[in-house]
Protein backbone atom coordinates (compact mmCIF):
# COMPACT_ATOMS: atom_id res chain seq x y z
CA UNK A 1 0.00 0.00 0.00
CA UNK A 2 1.15 3.47 -0.72
CA UNK A 3 0.80 6.32 1.76
CA UNK A 4 -2.29 7.61 -0.03
CA UNK A 5 -4.01 4.21 0.09
CA UNK A 6 -3.53 3.59 3.82
CA UNK A 7 -6.85 2.74 5.48
CA UNK A 8 -8.41 5.23 7.83
CA UNK A 9 -8.55 4.06 11.45
CA UNK A 10 -11.31 4.65 13.98
CA UNK A 11 -11.43 3.62 17.62
CA UNK A 12 -13.77 0.90 18.82
CA UNK A 13 -16.49 2.63 20.88
CA UNK A 14 -16.34 -0.16 23.47
CA UNK A 15 -12.64 -0.92 24.05
CA UNK A 16 -10.90 1.92 22.16
CA UNK A 17 -8.81 -0.45 20.01
CA UNK A 18 -7.80 1.01 16.62
CA UNK A 19 -9.96 -0.46 13.84
CA UNK A 20 -9.24 -0.05 10.11
CA UNK A 21 -12.20 1.42 8.22
CA UNK A 22 -12.21 -1.13 5.41
CA UNK A 23 -14.88 -3.34 3.85
CA UNK A 24 -13.29 -6.51 5.20
CA UNK A 25 -13.75 -5.30 8.80
CA UNK A 26 -17.33 -6.56 9.16
CA UNK A 27 -17.90 -5.29 12.71
CA UNK A 28 -16.70 -1.71 12.11
CA UNK A 29 -16.70 0.63 13.94
CA UNK A 30 -16.30 -2.15 16.52
CA UNK A 31 -13.23 -4.37 16.65
CA UNK A 32 -15.22 -7.56 17.21
CA UNK A 33 -18.68 -9.04 17.56
CA UNK A 34 -18.15 -9.10 21.35
CA UNK A 35 -17.66 -5.31 21.49
CA UNK A 36 -20.65 -4.81 19.17
CA UNK A 37 -22.87 -6.90 21.45
CA UNK A 38 -21.66 -5.11 24.59
CA UNK A 39 -22.62 -1.79 22.97
CA UNK A 40 -26.02 -3.14 21.90
CA UNK A 41 -26.67 -4.34 25.44
CA UNK A 42 -25.89 -0.87 26.81
CA UNK A 43 -28.42 0.70 24.42
CA UNK A 44 -31.09 -1.89 25.29
CA UNK A 45 -30.51 -1.38 29.02
CA UNK A 46 -30.95 2.38 28.59
CA UNK A 47 -27.34 3.14 29.55
CA UNK A 48 -26.82 4.95 26.23
CA UNK A 49 -29.15 7.36 24.46
CA UNK A 50 -29.15 10.13 21.89
CA UNK A 51 -29.10 13.32 23.95
CA UNK A 52 -30.44 15.70 21.30
CA UNK A 53 -32.17 15.43 17.94
CA UNK A 54 -29.90 14.65 14.98
CA UNK A 55 -30.25 17.08 12.07
CA UNK A 56 -29.48 16.51 8.40
CA UNK A 57 -26.30 18.61 8.74
CA UNK A 58 -25.09 16.47 11.65
CA UNK A 59 -25.37 13.23 9.67
CA UNK A 60 -23.57 14.69 6.65
CA UNK A 61 -20.62 15.80 8.81
CA UNK A 62 -20.27 12.34 10.37
CA UNK A 63 -19.69 10.54 7.09
CA UNK A 64 -17.31 12.89 5.32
Amino acid sequence: MTASSQPRFVYCPTCQKAVPWITEQIFRPFCSERCRLIDLGEWVAGEKMISEPVTQNDSVELWQ
